[in-house]
């Protein structure tokens, strides 16, 4: 069975640093597309950043450029979201997906993904 791990939130002050991590199991994370996602009280499921292993594409959102960074390790088939800097309105709870057939054009579409791990909180205080 295809299963996602999400794990690495918490609180944390504006200005401070947490390392999400999403483990995968059941696939090889080589041949997918893993994005990161998030939704925040009352708002939409929205794209953070995502990597595609087929590529080495990259997607970041304009709210989190030069901020948060995604990364992967194929040894532990898992994926991080490096976010540093964090600011109030980075607060959701985040969540990662896998889909097989992704490019960078698409990858930020959480509809296109196929499964998703359970959340994991992120909330910044001010």
């Amino acid at each position: 069975d295809v299963q996602l791990q999400a794990c690495g939130g918490g609180l944390v002050q504006a200005g401070g640093s947490l390392r999400l991590s999403c483990a995968a199991s059941g696939f090889t994370i080589d041949d997918y597309t893993i994005g990161w996602f998030r939704q925040a009280p009352g708002k939409e499921r929205e794209g953070v950043s995502c990597i595609s292993r087929r590529d080495g594409s990259t997607y970041y959102s304009d709210s989190v450029k030069g901020r948060f960074t995604i990364s992967s390790d194929n040894a532990k088939n898992t994926v991080y979201l490096q976010m540093n800097n964090l600011k109030p309105e980075d607060t959701a709870v985040y969540y990662c997906g896998a889909n097989p057939k992704l490019s960078v054009a698409t990858m930020s579409q959480s509809f296109r993904y196929d499964w998703w791990g359970q959340g994991t909180q992120v909330t910044v205080s001010s």
